[in-house]
């Protein structure tokens, strides 16, 4: 086996990602009657009686974006409405329509072409998990006291310091003692458990919360033994070459594009605030030269093979909206959106954002889907669906090599190249407030004379001694230029 045995269906999918409570919800799963109004602002314990046969019911409506992928946040039996409190990891939650809505969905998903990948949340549980509800009956004499971490008896489970190990000191989520065989066998078998059943693969839910290789390790060779095109993500906000050597993740979720796309199309006008509140470290400012500079970093990380399969998203759950953090500003999202979809990697389009869905910090960031087309931008949801079916049509944008051609910051401008052995494609972004005239050099990728065709907004340019020029980039805007036979 290669040393990164990447699953090769990954490198050419475009994901969507849904909070399960908050996408959509069918008339065909009962509800109990205490739910928050749809339309209302999120809480943080509220739910709104989001299902799965709700997205089942809008398959179609995912299709025509050109989804080919869905990252479901946690779907099990939980007390809370993010559902990371799991509370059975062999029973999806009943108001999600429980494991017979899961089957028909994964059914259907498939049967479209659209994988599906769940998140795991294997560091910890909810008090609700069996295990910790025996010790909290039982005390001492519980024969799972060593399944955690416990300090003292009786627990303080609800009130008082906690008195067990519990993930970021919230007593709602006992940590699993990971260095028990019993535990460990526990999380492999429910892993296997749900590949066997037909996903394709796990989001990972703050891996790095269990330090130890091995068990990330053995992880992966129970996942890969069930089905090795399963895919395998770790939320590892920062560099995380230490997981991606080939024996545990085949990618993490990208926020360190996330971050780099916010510096330099959201810049100077970022809230500090906002930032804050989603725990990001500061944001800096990027001018071209160094967002180029970041963009060159982070691409050298890890081997290409890696950086093929990293899940590249603009925002999730657990950030502000990307929208938000722009001020609003529709210009700076549509042209994150389209680096998003010319770039190595995964993409990944947190739910709603495609027609304008605004959030700030969590819960602000986990609104429901406005079903509403009076309340969605079509034209932003046109953009998204032109940036794929981009990104569907050239194989060089999903594997071709990638070369940076201009870093221009007196007008704000980048630009780079994506090739393959049939396909060379430029792409130029202009974030700048003013038009600019192209003149992007290109020596030894197209020939002087030839005539190239702006394939995202229309329009022709020409290589001139081995600079593209010829037509001109409205501002904050951009251009994706291949060789085509010129009409006339």
């Amino acid at each position: 086996m290669a040393k990164y045995a990447i699953p090769d269906w990954v490198k050419d999918a475009i994901f969507y990602q849904i909070f399960p409570d908050r996408f959509a919800k069918s008339e065909a799963v009962p509800k109990p009657s205490n739910l928050e109004p749809w339309a209302s602002p999120p809480t943080a314990h509220g739910l709104k009686g989001g299902d799965l046969l709700g997205v089942l019911e809008h398959l179609d409506y995912l299709e025509e974006l050109g989804i080919t992928a869905i990252y479901f946040n946690p779907i099990f039996q939980s007390a809370a409405n993010h559902r990371y409190f799991p509370h059975d990891y062999y029973q999806v939650d009943p108001i999600l329509g429980g494991n017979n809505a899961f089957r028909r969905l994964l059914d259907e998903a498939h049967q479209r072409g659209i994988r599906v990948i769940l998140d795991g949340v294997f560091n910890h549980v909810g008090r609700g998990f069996f295990q910790f509800n025996h010790i909290l009956e039982n005390g001492p004499a519980s024969p799972y006291v060593d399944w955690f971490h416990i300090k003292s008896f009786p627990l303080n489970a609800y009130s008082g310091q906690p008195n067990y190990k519990c993930w970021a000191n919230l007593p709602a989520l006992p940590e699993f003692n990971a260095d028990n065989p019993q535990v460990r066998k526990f999380i492999f078998d429910v892993a296997r458990y749900w590949i066997e059943q037909g996903i394709d693969g796990w989001r990972l839910d703050v891996p790095f919360c269990i330090d130890d290789d091995s068990f990330w390790q053995e992880f992966r060779g129970t996942v890969k033994a069930a089905n090795p095109e399963a895919y395998l993500v770790g939320e590892i906000w920062q560099d995380a070459t230490r997981w991606l050597q080939g024996d545990q993740f085949d990618a993490v979720m990208n926020y360190l594009f996330t971050q780099t796309c916010i510096g330099f199309l959201v810049g100077e006008r970022l809230d500090g605030e906002l930032v804050a509140g989603m725990g990001y470290a500061p944001i800096p400012t990027l001018d071209a030269q160094a967002f180029a500079q970041h963009i060159e970093e982070l691409l050298a990380l890890y081997p290409w093979e890696v950086s093929l399969a990293q899940l590249n998203l603009l925002d999730s759950h657990d950030t502000a909206r990307f929208l938000t953090l722009a001020g609003g500003d529709v210009s700076a999202l549509k042209l994150a959106v389209l680096f998003q979809m010319t770039y190595p990697g995964v993409p990944c389009i947190y739910y709603g954002d495609e027609i304008g869905l605004e959030g700030g910090p969590d819960p602000d960031c986990r609104r429901a889907f406005p079903w509403d087309e009076a309340r969605w931008d079509h034209d932003l949801l046109a953009v998204f669906r032109r940036a794929i079916t981009l990104r569907h049509e050239h194989a060089a944008l999903r594997r071709g090599r990638y070369l940076r051609l201009q870093a221009d910051d007196q007008h704000g401008v980048y630009a780079f190249g994506r090739q393959e052995e049939r396909e060379t494609l430029v792409v130029v972004l202009n974030k700048g407030p003013i038009s600019y005239d192209l003149d992007v050099p290109v020596r030894g990728l197209f020939t002087d004379g030839m005539v190239l065709h702006d394939v995202w907004k229309g329009g022709w340019a020409q290589v001139t001694a081995g600079r593209i020029t010829g037509a001109t980039l409205p501002p904050c805007s951009g251009a994706v230029l291949v060789a085509e036979e010129h009409p006339g």
